[in-house]
This record gives C-alpha cells, structure tokens and sequence, in this order.
C-alpha cells in the first residue's frame, strides 16, 4: 500500500487516539495540515488526492449551506454533540466526499 493522504485519513479512522491523541475533529484537520505542510516543505509534489482535498473546504460549505469562512472542521463540530462525534461525521462525509469526487485514476479503472 502507497502512503497517501486517503491512507492517512483510514489509519486515523481506525485508530484515532493513536495519530490524534483524542479523537478530535479539530486535532484532526491540525494532522492533516501538518502532513501536507511537511510534504511542502520536503518538496514532494502535491498529489491528486491532496489536490482533490483542496476541494473539501468549499463542498462542506455547499452541504452545509455556509457561507462564512470558517474551516470545515469547525463547521462539522458545530454540526455535531461533541469532538467525537464530529470525528465520526468527518469520517462519513468524506466517504461522500470521495465517492462524489472520484479521482481520475478511479475514473479510468471504471470506464
């Protein structure tokens, strides 16, 4: 399996304490921009999946019809009871996410 920000993100989902320290949607979104900031700074090209993430802010927004500039994990946490249970809701919509935004190479291997 090739280490990418989608295997990241299923990692985390299965065992969140353990990349997250408390399963937290905000500690959450803080590993992910942590990830993509050490890529950057090692020079590692951004791939398709990081590129389609880029695009996760704006479609949370359009679920939730929000229009203000706040980031989609505290959108889903005031969504949500708590910090875990706005984890879980991440984990859901991004499986929406990724199924109504398939990746090219996901498109080819359907085609």
């Amino acid at each position: 399996m090739t280490n990418s920000l989608y295997d990241l993100i299923r990692k985390i989902q299965k065992r969140p304490s353990l990349y997250l320290g408390k399963p937290s949607v905000c500690n959450l979104r803080s590993c992910l921009a942590g990830y993509i900031l050490a890529r950057r700074e090692l020079g590692i090209s951004q791939t398709e999946e990081e590129q389609q993430f880029t695009e996760f802010q704006t479609w949370i927004q359009t679920k939730f019809n929000i229009s203000s500039s706040q980031s989609w994990d505290k959108i889903i946490f005031f969504y949500s009871e708590d910090e875990r249970s706005a984890l879980d809701s991440f984990f859901k919509l991004f499986e929406e996410f990724t199924q109504s935004h398939p990746l090219q190479r996901d498109r080819s291997l359907a085609g």
